[in-house]
């Protein structure tokens, strides 16, 4: 027990160095510095929804169109950059592995957390933010919306693992990843709701872990006025497949991995 307790000691003081490193070498100190995390994907999350409100009017599927935009987006936009993120992520801190301490598996949970913290102060400011102008309602039930949260982030770590160590295997990932980051945007739930949609367009889009969990943030915020349709089992049955998948992998290229 003591021996456990000094290696969880130990690895949360590792994940803590890396996170200040990361933060450091990406934003610096100067301005406001990480700050940034949560300020680049509030900025966009405002314009976009002001477009919609532009284009479409104030409400949209009953809601308030930019709360629902943002709602949406900010998610979106943390699954993109985590999964950018990912990207040749061992090779960049490839020196950090001459310590011991430090395991490849905190090189993609040390971008995986601070893009997961940085995106979640970017939404709950926006939505305090947005909630002062009436524009953003007091959430239905906060629970529910961080249970969604929950299975969009565990999805977008499982991705991550997976992308990490295939990129490092082939450089042909790293052209692709922007594409097949815009790809999601349809099948991310961000943009529209289920119960919205056909029925058939609706059994499609099911099929995938993280409309689930958007469904549930959405019901979190708005309440059941807006009919989720979520499932609480079938994300998991994907999910910890590709997590089991991505540890398999970064096992093989820690093996091939040349430190310099």
């Amino acid at each position: 027990m003591a021996s456990l307790r000094k290696g969880w000691d130990i690895q949360t003081r590792v994940i803590g160095a890396l996170m200040l490193r990361e933060l450091t070498t990406r934003f610096g100190r100067e301005n406001i510095g990480f700050l940034w995390i949560m300020v680049e994907p509030l900025l966009f999350a405002v314009l976009v929804g002001l477009l919609w409100r532009a284009a479409k009017g104030p409400v949209e599927y009953g809601v308030d169109i930019i709360a629902f935009v943002v709602s949406g987006y900010i998610p979106l936009v943390f699954f993109r950059s985590t999964i950018s993120r990912a990207v040749n992520s061992f090779t960049a801190n490839g020196s950090l592995m001459y310590h011991r301490q430090i395991k490849i598996l905190d090189l993609i949970l040390v971008r995986f957390m601070i893009e997961m913290i940085g995106h979640m102060m970017a939404y709950l400011f926006i939505a305090l933010a947005l909630g002062a102008f009436g524009l953003f309602p007091m959430p239905y039930d906060v629970g529910f919306m961080m249970l969604g949260w929950l299975y969009y982030s565990l999805f977008t770590l499982a991705i991550a693992l997976v992308v990490a160590p295939l990129s490092e295997m082939s450089e042909v990932l790293e052209k692709i990843i922007p594409v097949t980051n815009y790809m999601m945007v349809p099948f991310s739930g961000a943009f529209y709701l289920v119960g919205s949609l056909y029925t058939e367009a609706a059994d499609v889009v099911l099929y995938f872990p993280p409309v689930h969990g958007m469904e549930m943030m959405r019901y979190g915020v708005f309440g059941p006025s807006i009919d989720p349709q979520y499932d609480f089992v079938y994300p998991l049955t994907i999910i910890l497949p590709f997590m089991a998948l991505g540890l398999v992998l970064c096992r093989v290229v820690r093996r091939r991995l040349v430190v310099e």
